[in-house]
């Protein structure tokens, strides 16, 4: 029904910058918070930062003023500017959207299928 696809991870050196983007497919009346979380290896998954459907936007403390998440709603993608990256900025990011497909009342999370960050010189 829906389906989020990631783009943009790679490989960079310390102090780069990468760009994710993730675009939601399918069945979409409406889509609510628009997230991206990561996971390093041995770790719990975080929440990286979130844009609800009114443009404003949260970060978690270890990237503010780094990594600025916005939104298209138009085209129902997130994306996720990442400057400054740092060796711990590595892991598996994921972007996890709140969706209410259509004909159905109330919104479900949907994620993305992973992109690989890798920070290193």
């Amino acid at each position: 029904q829906v389906q989020l696809v990631e783009s943009g991870g790679g490989l960079v050196q310390p102090g780069g910058s990468l760009r994710l983007s993730c675009a939601g497919s399918g069945k979409i009346a409406e889509v609510y918070t628009m997230d991206w979380y990561r996971q390093a290896p041995g770790k719990q998954r975080e929440s990286v930062a979130s844009i609800p459907r009114d443009g404003t936007t949260n970060y978690a403390d270890s990237v503010k003023g780094r990594f600025t998440i916005s939104r298209d709603n138009a085209k129902n993608t997130v994306n996720l500017k990442m400057n400054s990256l740092k060796h711990e900025d590595t892991a598996v990011y994921y972007c996890h959207m709140s969706i209410r497909t259509s004909g159905y009342w109330g919104a479900n999370p949907y994620w993305g299928q992973g992109t690989q960050v890798t920070v290193s010189s």
